[in-house]
């Protein structure tokens, strides 16, 4: 079809009925082709022959491209003006050389025209001009107005805005424009923006198309047509209702039809917008509700018409208003139209029921009426209808005779009135979108009077000045006046009274009896006063339509003004209101809010969970594994599969504990949930609901790698599957709503459960356990695996209505792990290869985002042609990303230049958004550039070729690779596409180039072929990054070893053996030992760490009686171990401290806690070298070896007590070698693996009991930080934190939260210091010393006042003999 994509087309519906079939086929109609149709059409299939519709595929008709100008007398064109008889309108026929060559004006500005009348309306496709022969006269842009009377003129509309056509730049070729938007007129008017600069205007135009027949039908707002059906009752499954419409009345109703069961559909008019109204049915219990309400167009009383086709299948409605569609389905249950008696046009039937009150008939004129095949029109045209409503009823349109006045920033119309009277009376209806402008303004003869509105509301002043004072009068009503709608104004004012009233309401009128004295000046400035006056006015001009003008209680004669005998006017459109409403059809996607002035439109993006100038694009990631990949840790996050798709954003449970990243999502069962008196015939339904809607949930399950959910029936005396007929007593629904008939443990056509296939079931008989009908609670459970049906939606249970039997459900939250769209990815290895994918659909809203890392310096990401649009992406240089598009306005392209080159193989993101309004580019979240679309011009972006993605027609191909590339919310599969693609890859390795940095504390990063992973094997942490603290609490005696030289063990297999050999070599000397570690304890004195060699060597970190820490040295060479006291406080309170030291050579430098390292030097008579290290102890020391008697005698009794984390000694992790390796013995208990190995041949091994815990890795309750020190401190005091009550805070914080905390935690601080200082106060005169140290201890309790650290800002001027304790 691509052979189309640049022909504009007419749209034309064509309805086929059969008994059981209704086909609406969408045929496009190119103008300009051979006279054969090209049919683009799509339809829902039923179950019968399509032979006797398909046969439209084959029609010919003639094309709508006859010549309709140059056939007409000379009298069917007229003009403003003319420069001589030569010039006349007559003779702007194209290709005629007639008089002198064409028409051209009297004057060359903007308030000429020239005017055709076709005779009847036609139907017009395409218009071509000229200049005029043989001169430099032409027209190089103009507009096109058309019209069914020669009034009340409409201007072509097209991409949302007046449309401005393109002239011509000589006077011979001519230029020709097909219309997009197809018209159906009698009278046409050019009216002439630009021309030669040689020259003047001159014109000679051809207009094409073809001639226009539909019956009308006059409805006066009393008269109703009602449509009988031929039977009482209709029960109707399909309707296509289609008709044109033209009204200057806001309000009034279309059709209606009703039943006696509460079904109903009415088509109506409210506030100039088309409302359409459809009920299926509802039930009397209110569950069931069917009442369906879709609201389309705006400014529908312009007496222009408009076309409406509503077509319903069943559920399923296409709404379409002038060719804009609306797709939707019913509220309810039901899927029949259920009417009695009659269908009515034109207002609502006299049935005498309530449901109409209030409701206006319809005033203004119908054409072309069809429901379900038959035409309306020609029925009531041949009395087959019932019309005895009208009081006469007429098939022709009876014209309105409103003159509206369209002004604009720089308009204005003057109007005489009454000189020197003292009363004012003007009225006039105005509409608008802005919320101030100048309304009406006249010089008083002694002052002035001013109308207004001013924020949204009408505002009068009026002052009067006189010799003995200053009289002024304020007046203001009404509210929301800048809805588009007419909106009427009268006022009044005489001496000492004035009136003003909105709309005609009683209620809106505001009076006032202030002093007053008027005298009229007699000139009335109407939508602008640019004039110097001593008392200006508050505005200046309006953009907007007047009409229904009186001044001083006399219509004014604006066919007098346009003529120029009466009044004055500037950059004035007389009889044409050209009102747009830029909000419709809304632009604002995802539910933002639209808000529109008189040349322009915004969006609101508030709440909905997207930005941008159109709502577009998407605030979150699209799956948990992204938000690991930004960094994010465990937690609750919103996520959005499909970007700018059509399905929202929604919260699920991220787990990034392990390797694989799990999405839950939860459902509302409770578990264990009791089903009783079900039966095979009447079985109970139980419906699982979930956090996410089914097409949230698909889209989840769709991406993953992998997806699971546990389901589990416990049952007593109740049956599951097996039943001798096959058909299973439960089953449950998935995706799709399939029924299927196996349970957790089992798949697809298998209906068994999980004992089933493991061939363990209760009674071998049977393959469930509860199918075995014991009297005892038995359990069938396991987990559904088979993704594609998934969600478990629901289950339904049928044998349980048996006395003693019962059952109760558990249906688990779905999980799921990975997203293969996030690392779907493609590598391109020659400059040539490219992939190919359908034209990207994005006329008017276009994202495209995608990862990309390469180390050539240029390439062209991707690129879709068109006729002569374009969209284009491409590395231009090693440091500029390009975005370049054209919609038709020319081209335009947007850069950003990165600070670093992008081909450093590393991946980086590119985001490109282009809409309406805006065009974005974004690089890395951190390189942003933006360009506004041009407020008149072509919007539609029309791409017909492939897409390409990696080359533009072989030209600067890319080099590298491109992942999750995705395209208005859709991932293209490139892996799948590069898999039959020579010179493309699927996949792409080097991901740990650009993830790296995320593998925290000595972590590694691991290549995958879809990602990357950390391995924290040699790290003393956990978690995704190896950022998570294995830490461990010790019970008194409990121990840790860790063997660097192992010794067979009797039992030990070879293959260990070796591995122990490959981990641990048998002799290692040491120069230097990194040694790190946190802890926390309330007891002292304790050994936290030792290490052992076979000779007197040793290193030991031990806490002191007194609570203090000491390190000890023993290398050879000293008579005592040389000591080193880090630091006097009491490190035994409770609190979580980490010490850091390492050793190279003599050089010792200790970390303790957030303090400066402090160095320390070995002795000279030391030796350096750590001799034989064998065995490393955690929190006591059990060695058979040489040991120092005084670290027995005075620290290893009775051993630490308190949490030991993240150990790490030279890249060994003891204490979490420890906690795996009971871990493993706890999963895998010995006597049930009797080749199990003997623990002793592990080089870890422990005593006692060990419990993981992070309890020594908790916060340091420490005295803030300076300013100067604190690594966390914000340099910007300034900075803004983004607020988003539903959004997701980086790492799972929540900063509402914090600061709550914060303040309840300084109010908590502030009273427990008030409560200590009264008891100091209280109690100063008694210096008692509370210690649980013991009294024997030889150390001075005097330096254990450590404590008051935790209420102090500097603990380093603490008083040590105070005998207080801070709380």
């Amino acid at each position: 079809m691509n052979i189309l994509s640049n022909v504009k087309y007419t749209n034309v519906t064509i309805f086929c009925f059969t008994p059981l079939l209704l086909l609406s086929f969408q045929l496009y109609v190119p103008f300009s082709l051979s006279s054969t149709f090209y049919f683009l059409f799509s339809c829902t299939v039923f179950p019968i022959s399509l032979s006797l519709c398909l046969h439209f595929l084959s029609l010919s008709t003639e094309k709508c491209d006859e010549a309709l100008a140059s056939p007409l007398a000379h009298t069917a064109f007229t003009s403003s003006s003319v420069f001589s008889n030569g010039y006349a309108p007559g003779y702007a026929k194209l290709n005629r050389r007639g008089g002198a060559g064409g028409w051209s004006p009297l004057d060359s500005d903007h308030y000429q025209w020239l005017q055709l009348d076709l005779g009847s309306r036609k139907q017009v496709s395409a218009i071509a001009t000229q200049g005029r022969y043989s001169s430099s006269d032409w027209t190089t842009r103009y507009r096109l107005l058309y019209s069914d009377t020669g009034r009340n003129w409409k201007p072509y509309h097209q991409d949302g805005n007046i449309w401005a056509f393109s002239g011509n730049s000589n006077s011979e070729s001519a230029v020709r424009h097909e219309l997009q938007q197809g018209i159906v007129a009698r009278f046409l008017r050019l009216v002439p923006l630009d021309w030669s600069e040689e020259g003047r205007i001159g014109l000679r135009i051809e207009v094409y198309g073809c001639s226009y027949w539909s019956g009308v039908i006059n409805f006066d707002g009393q008269g109703v047509i009602s449509y009988r059906f031929k039977v009482k009752k209709m029960k109707i499954i399909k309707d296509v209702i289609a008709l044109r419409f033209k009204t200057s009345e806001s309000e009034g109703v279309i059709l209606h039809g009703e039943g006696q069961q509460g079904d109903y559909i009415t088509l109506e008019l409210r506030k100039a917008k088309l409302l359409l109204q459809i009920n299926l049915g509802s039930n009397q219990y209110g569950s069931i509700m069917g009442h369906t309400s879709v609201t389309t167009g705006s400014l529908l009383d312009d007496n222009h018409w408009h076309s409406v086709v509503i077509e319903r299948y069943r559920r399923n409605v296409n709404f379409t208003l002038d060719r804009h569609t609306q797709h939707f389905r019913t509220n309810g249950e039901f899927d029949h139209l259920d009417l009695d008696y009659e269908l009515s046009f034109g207002g609502m039937p006299y049935s005498g029921k309530p449901v109409g009150a209030g409701r206006k008939n319809f005033k203004g004129c119908m054409e072309s009426i069809n429901y379900n095949g038959d035409n309306i029109t020609d029925l009531a045209r041949r009395k087959k209808l019932d019309t005895s409503s009208f009081r006469n009823l007429s098939f022709s349109c009876v014209e309105t005779h409103t003159f509206p006045v369209f002004f604009n920033a720089t308009s204005f119309l003057q109007l005489p009135g009454r000189a020197n009277h003292n009363t004012i009376s003007v009225s006039f209806q105005f509409r608008t979108w802005n919320p101030d402008g100048l309304l009406l303004f006249s010089n008083l003869d002694d002052g002035t009077l001013e109308i207004s509105l001013e924020d949204s509301k009408v505002v009068v002043r009026i002052n009067v000045t006189k010799a003995t004072g200053n009289n002024r009068v304020d007046l203001s009503s009404g509210s929301s006046l800048n809805d588009g709608q007419w909106h009427a104004i009268r006022l009044v004012a005489k001496e000492n009274f004035a009136m003003l009233t909105i709309d005609g309401e009683e209620a809106s009128a505001v009076r006032s009896t202030s002093p007053l004295t008027i005298t009229t000046g007699g000139t009335y400035h109407l939508g602008g006063y640019f004039l110097q006056t001593p008392f200006p006015p508050s505005q200046r001009s309006f953009q907007g339509c007047m009409q229904v003008i009186l001044v001083d209680d006399q219509p004014a004669d604006l066919h007098a003004v346009e003529k120029g005998t009466m009044g004055a006017f500037e950059n004035v459109s007389l009889d044409m209101c050209a009102i747009i409403d830029r909000c419709m059809p809304n632009h604002c996607e995802h539910g933002g809010r639209c808000k529109q002035t008189w040349d322009s439109f915004s969006c609101t993006c508030d709440g909905t969970g997207y930005t941008g100038a159109t709502c577009h694009t998407s605030i979150y990631e699209p799956s948990c594994e992204a938000y690991k990949h930004l960094g994010r840790s465990s937690d609750t996050y919103w996520i959005d599969p499909d970007g700018s798709g059509p399905l929202g954003p929604f919260k699920v449970n991220c787990n990034m504990t392990e390797d694989k990243v799990w999405t839950t999502v939860m459902n509302n069962l409770p578990p264990k949930t009791t089903v009783t008196g079900s039966s095979r015939e009447r079985r109970t339904v139980l419906q699982v609901n979930y956090s996410a809607s089914m097409d949230q949930v698909t889209a989840i399950t769709t991406s993953a790698e992998y997806c699971e959910q546990k389901i589990a029936y416990s049952c007593r005396m109740s049956r599951l599957l097996n039943t001798p007929d096959g058909t299973p007593y439960t089953w449950w629904v998935g995706r799709g709503s399939e029924k299927h008939f196996y349970w957790g443990g089992s798949g697809p056509g298998i209906q068994k459960c999980a004992c089933g296939i493991d061939r363990n079931c209760t009674d071998p008989k049977y393959d469930c356990n509860c199918d075995a009908d014991h009297k005892q609670w038995k359990e069938d459970s396991g987990l559904l695996i088979y993704k594609e049906h998934l969600p478990v939606s629901q289950v339904a249970v049928g044998d349980t209505n048996r006395p003693g039997s019962e059952a109760k459900l558990t249906v688990g939250p779905l999980r799921c792990q990975g997203d293969n769209n996030y690392w779907n990815a493609a590598s391109f290895t020659t400059p040539s290869s490219y992939l190919h994918f359908a034209t990207f659909q994005g006329e008017t809203s276009a994202d495209i985002s995608f990862y990309f890392k390469t180390s050539a310096p240029y390439g062209v990401f991707l690129e879709n042609l068109g006729n002569t649009d374009f969209i284009r992406l491409e590395l231009k240089s090693p440091k500029v990303v390009s975005f370049s598009f054209d919609v038709g306005n020319g081209p335009v392209e947007l850069t950003v230049h990165s600070a670093t080159p992008l081909n450093d193989d590393q991946w980086h993101r590119v985001m490109a958004e282009r809409n309406v309004k805006e065009a974005v580019l974004q690089l890395d979240q951190t390189y942003k550039t933006s360009q506004l679309a041009p407020a008149q011009g072509h919007t539609r972006l029309e791409l017909f070729s492939q897409l390409y993605v990696g080359a533009a027609g072989g030209q600067r191909g890319f080099l590298g690779c491109i992942r999750a590339l995705r395209m208005n919310g859709i991932t293209l599969d490139l892996e799948e596409r590069a898999k039959v693609t020579p010179g493309v890859k699927p996949g792409c390795q080097g991901h740990c180039t650009s993830f790296g940095m995320y593998c925290r504390n000595g972590g590694k990063c691991v290549e995958k072929y879809n990602g990357y992973l950390c391995d924290c094997t040699t790290t003393a942490y956990d978690g995704p990054f190896c950022n998570r603290d294995v830490g461990g609490f010790f019970e008194a005696g409990t121990l840790v070893k860790y063997n660097f030289m192992p010794e067979a063990v009797a039992g030990a297999s070879r293959d260990a053996k070796i591995l122990m050999n490959e981990l641990t070599p048998h002799e290692v000397n040491l120069t230097k030992e990194e040694v790190a570690f946190s802890f926390s304890t309330s007891n002292a004195p304790a050994i936290l760490m030792y290490v052992s060699s076979k000779t007197q060597d040793y290193l030991a970190v031990v806490l002191r009686q007194n609570g203090s820490l000491q390190v000890r040295y023993n290398l050879g060479g000293l008579k005592e171990p040389f000591a080193i006291d880090v630091d006097q406080r009491n490190l035994a309170n409770g609190q979580p401290h980490s010490i850091n030291m390492s050793r190279v050579d003599r050089s010792i430098t200790i970390q303790l806690d957030h303090y400066p390292p402090v160095s320390y030097t070995l002795p000279d008579a030391s030796d350096t070298q750590f001799n034989l290290v064998k065995t490393l102890f955690l929190g006591k020391v059990f060695e058979t070896g040489h040991i120092d008697p005084i670290l027995i005698e005075r620290y290893n009794t009775p051993g630490f007590v308190g949490c030991l984390s993240r150990v790490q000694f030279n890249g060994v992790a003891p204490l979490k070698s420890a906690l795996r390796t009971a871990t493993q013995a706890q999963a895998t208990p010995t006597a049930s693996q009797p080749d199990r190995q003997p623990a002793a041949a592990l080089p870890v091994s422990y005593q006692g009991k060990l419990v993981e815990s992070n309890c020594g890795a908790s916060p340091l309750t420490i005295p803030p930080m300076s300013a100067a020190t604190d690594p966390w401190r914000l340099d910007n005091t300034d900075a803004e934190f983004p607020f988003n009550e539903e959004r997701v805070i980086p790492d799972g914080v929540n900063r509402d939260s914090a600061i709550i905390g914060g303040i309840i935690a300084v109010v908590i601080f502030t009273i427990l210091c008030t409560l200590v200082f009264l008891i100091r106060y209280m109690f100063r005169h008694k210096g008692t010393y509370h210690t649980n140290e013991a009294k024997s201890s030889g150390e001075s309790a005097g330096e254990s006042a450590d404590t008051a650290i935790i209420g102090t800002d500097n603990p380093e001027t603490i008083d040590e003999s105070k005998k207080e304790w801070f709380i």
